[in-house]
């Protein structure tokens, strides 16, 4: 584990001009491309990670910069923040299988005990707070594309539960907190994401395939690569999250690009792109995947003006 530096010490007592938002889960890959979009606006950031699958290295460039705090501190327990806090985003909580199945009580605490303590002091701050849900509270879905009021098809006690289950509860919290406390909260159902800043070993698909190919190795599909996902760039995830953040839309969003393609074709991409000449390795399809995945973002669209993608990948 890398060595734990407070950027900052100032950030959230010494208020220097915009807003003060804090990030938990800023050290992983979209929670950091997150951060670094809120500095560019002006605001000023704490950062808090417990660091089980985030890397420092993600915002090791913030080094004093005045409007950055890192705090290692796992959200499990309770949080204290002095001074000012305008908004928070919840960011915590690994979104691969193979990390959030290595502790699955973990998992599931961070959703529950994490975003409880996250309401509390969102309403201790008057801050403004979203949740990073997830597509995968959708579970294995029986129609396409799916709704956000669509109830899902999650099963209870396979070994994606902890993730699927635990944002499904932490939806229900916040969704108590803005009914019954006044909480001022937002809820953003994410698809798959990419870009810069994933993790090599992350274990999704799109960093497993290319990591493969750079490799020399053979790409390795499960089942028969005809589940279909669909993809976002960071980018334009960051995008959607800041948006939501901004509007006055406290039920569900789908965030996602809803451009559909099986695993095989993306495989295929992959290989063609790196130039790589190992064929592909058929395993077993993993218990409780996903046979498709695709957004209905008509929501996304006619309330934040977000379509989804752009062109800067």
């Amino acid at each position: 584990m890398h060595a734990v530096r407070q950027f900052s010490t100032d950030v959230g007592r010494r208020h220097i001009g915009g807003k003060v938002v804090l990030v938990t889960g800023g050290a992983g890959f979209l929670g950091s491309g997150l951060i670094a979009r809120i500095l560019k606006a002006g605001h000023s950031v704490i950062c808090v990670d417990n660091l089980m699958t985030g890397d420092i290295a993600n915002f090791a460039s913030l080094a004093g910069n005045p409007r950055f705090k890192f705090v290692q501190h796992d959200i499990i327990k309770p949080l204290h923040i002095s001074g000012p806090l305008h908004e928070i985003y919840n960011m915590a909580c690994p979104a691969s299988p193979p990390r959030y199945q290595n502790d699955p009580i973990h998992t599931f605490r961070t959703c529950v005990e994490g975003s409880l303590n996250l309401l509390n002091l969102a309403l201790q701050k008057q801050a403004r707070i979203l949740l990073s849900s997830t597509s995968e509270v959708y579970g294995d879905p029986e129609i396409s594309p799916q709704p956000e009021n669509y109830r899902g098809s999650v099963n209870t006690m396979g070994p994606r539960a902890c993730y699927d289950e635990g944002k499904r509860a932490a939806e229900t919290l916040f969704w108590e907190y803005g009914t019954n406390l006044g909480a001022e909260t937002r809820i953003a159902r994410i698809f798959n994401t990419y870009g810069p800043r994933m993790h090599p070993d992350d274990g999704r698909v799109v960093s497993n395939f290319v990591v493969q190919a750079l490799r020399g190795e053979a790409l390795t599909v499960y089942g028969e690569g005809t589940q279909t996902r669909s993809f976002c760039y960071v980018v334009d995830m960051v995008d959607g999250l800041m948006r939501l953040m901004a509007s006055a839309e406290k039920m569900p969003v789908n965030l996602g690009n809803p451009g559909e393609f099986t695993m095989l074709e993306l495989a295929e991409l992959v290989r063609r792109k790196v130039g790589s000449v190992k064929p592909v390795v058929f395993l077993p399809l993993p218990q409780d995947d996903p046979r498709q995945r695709r957004p209905d973002i008509d929501r996304a669209t006619r309330l934040l003006h977000w379509a989804g993608q752009s062109h800067e990948q």
